[in-house]
């Protein structure tokens, strides 16, 4: 398989080595290629050192065909392997009214259970980071005992969560991504994997406004909403990570989409794909590049002033009318 999908890499000892999941040149992603078949270390689990992602060869097969939804990774999986498509399974058995976990029904109802975040150690926790422009932020949530299972066999742990919506085009919510929160709301809490998400998350996003004829896309909730703080009338979604990002779908009335990029490896690929992917279907692309690692960073150590004056010469000048005035 990775010879197939990410034929790029190369072999080195028990790993496959190539840039990233969508099989850039490079060295930073590793698929482990021996190993149990299930479990901590299983054979497939893979890695980017640059981006933090991980996953199995079903999310290399996803983000290397453009696949939104698992039925499509399932059939294209069977192809590869010749293998014949399976016969319907009989609906799972579960307890009445528990959704299946990691569902995006499950996903739905841990929405449903979380409050607003206005003074909540949400709102602490952006306002720590800088953000002070929380409006249109009804996609986030606050849970103040939300579960946290490690991976492995350690005691399942409860910590205060930020709760987004992860949203399709028809604003129908198809997973949530959590960010688990010390008590004070001053840092991530101190666990393995603080953010995570469930769902279906490909093609989709955390949303912030109605996106019509102009929308900005990035990676990360927090460097979404750090750049929006200088273009504070613009739709803008958070696509929650690099290889989501550059598999975003656009709104049929888009017409301008505007990139807030990361630097970094992950961020640069992201970039490429997704102006690709938008001037073939005729949507003008434009990049908005920190300084800095990111927006959020900018916004922390130089300011909202700075920020707006970097945004202000990167959008169209009809567009600093329409989305910069407070």
């Amino acid at each position: 398989m990775c010879r197939h999908y990410l034929s790029k890499g190369k072999r080195e000892g028990r790993y496959w080595l190539v840039g990233d999941v969508r099989n850039t040149p490079g060295r930073s992603m590793f698929v482990r290629l021996t190993g149990p078949e299930s479990g901590k270390g299983a054979a497939g689990k893979w890695t980017d050192a640059a981006s933090a992602e991980h996953g199995d060869l079903l999310d290399v097969i996803r983000a290397r065909c453009g696949l939104v939804d698992f039925r499509q990774v399932a059939d294209e999986a069977r192809s590869f392997l010749s293998l014949p498509r399976p016969e319907p399974d009989p609906p799972p058995k579960s307890r009445p009214g528990k959704a299946p976990s990691g569902s995006p029904e499950a996903a739905r109802r841990l929405f449903a259970m979380a409050q607003p975040i206005g003074r909540t150690i949400v709102e602490t926790h952006l306002r720590n980071r800088a953000i002070t422009a929380l409006h249109e932020t009804g996609s986030l949530r606050f849970h103040p005992r939300c579960y946290y299972r490690p991976e492995g066999h350690g005691p399942t742990e409860t910590w205060p969560a930020m709760i987004a919506a992860v949203t399709d085009l028809g604003g129908v919510q198809t997973g949530a991504h959590r960010t688990w929160l010390l008590p004070d709301g001053s840092d991530k809490a101190p666990v393995d994997t603080p953010r995570r998400a469930m769902g279906h998350l490909l093609g989709h996003g955390v949303r912030f406004g109605v996106a019509d004829d102009i929308l900005a896309a990035g990676e990360g909730i927090e460097t979404v909403l750090s750049a929006r703080s200088g273009l504070p009338r613009m739709p803008m979604m958070a696509a929650l990570s690099a290889a989501h990002l550059s598999a975003i779908l656009f709104p049929a009335s888009l017409r301008r989409l505007y990139i807030v990029r990361d630097s970094d490896p992950a961020g640069d690929g992201a970039r490429d794909s997704l102006v690709e992917r938008a001037r073939g279907v005729g949507i003008e692309a434009a990049v908005l590049s920190p300084v800095r690692g990111d927006f959020n960073e900018d916004l922390r150590q130089r300011g909202i002033d700075a920020v707006r004056a970097a945004l202000r010469v990167q959008i169209a000048p009809e567009d600093v009318a329409r989305f910069m005035e407070e």
